[in-house]
């Protein structure tokens, strides 16, 4: 049964020092404001998981908290690279970043498996790409009953998965609406906690027919954030504030103006929505 909790304690309860953690959220619905209470409350050592790694992983990244990175594409989406990703991996700074690179099919299929207790996941993929040269966690396996080869990776189980969603009932039921990633496998695959914040908590959830409700027996902590996934976009609540992810290709090229940046907007910023959340969200 899901615990109602502020961020706050919820971080500070399930999210441990050297845990591999998956933040998840596909284009939208992405956890910024748990990411950044992760930042705030010091936590290092970290592995991060993440299909379509974006500006929340730069800022841990760039804050020290990651030392390995299992992902799939990681950019800023329609703007260009993450410097502080790019900085970790070229540059050990602020620390190396040991880096799994996988396809989204991959990673997808990875969570499934994690999702459904298996060790591993098989799938048609990667024939013709380099990914298997420089990633030592995809192999190549022959089907048992017809022979065709096909590829394998690791079952993806974070010790902790934090998404957002936009509205939990009072009894930790859970519903994310719009486009939906991996939140539910992320969860699913979880072994110790499935942390969710959410825009509001309600008396009924009322789900329309294309809606995916996470029931409370997946669910470990319910938080309160009202705009915790800005500057990405809550479907049903606010837009995704394309003038912060252009912005942040600026801000985060230099290391002295990215640390200032996190310094005022993050470490001495609002603990109860995700940064700029105050101003940016309608």
């Amino acid at each position: 049964m899901a615990k109602m909790m502020s961020l706050q304690a919820a971080i500070a309860e399930y999210v441990r020092d050297g845990d591999s953690v998956a933040l998840e959220g596909f284009t939208h619905l992405i956890p910024f404001a748990a990411g950044q209470e992760i930042i705030r409350q010091g936590r290092k050592d970290l592995t991060l998981i993440r299909m379509t790694p974006d500006l929340i992983y730069d800022q841990m990244i760039g804050m020290g908290c990651a030392s390995k990175l299992v992902f799939s594409w990681g950019g800023n989406p329609g703007v260009g690279s993450l410097h502080r990703l790019r900085d970790a991996v070229e540059n050990g700074w602020p620390r190396p970043l040991e880096i799994e690179e996988h396809s989204h099919a991959a990673m997808a299929n990875a969570y499934d498996a994690g999702a459904a207790g298996l060790p591993f996941a098989v799938f048609r993929g990667y024939i013709g790409n380099h990914l298997p040269k420089v990633t030592s966690t995809i192999k190549f396996i022959d089907c048992p009953f017809t022979g065709e080869r096909l590829a394998a990776v690791p079952a993806l189980r974070p010790d902790v998965a934090i998404v957002h969603a936009q509205k939990a009932d009072r009894a930790g039921n859970v519903l994310f609406e719009g486009i939906v990633g991996v939140q539910k496998q992320a969860c699913l695959a979880a072994r110790r906690a499935a942390i969710v914040t959410v825009e509001e908590i309600v008396d009924t959830l009322d789900a329309g027919p294309n809606a995916v409700v996470l029931p409370n027996w997946v669910v470990t902590a319910v938080a309160k954030v009202p705009g915790g996934a800005y500057p990405s976009y809550a479907h049903g609540y606010y837009q995704r504030d394309n003038s912060s992810y252009k912005q942040w290709d600026a801000i985060s090229r230099d290391r002295d103006s990215f640390l200032a940046w996190m310094q005022e907007h993050v470490i001495e910023g609002p603990t109860d929505t995700a940064a700029g959340a105050d101003h940016g969200v309608a």
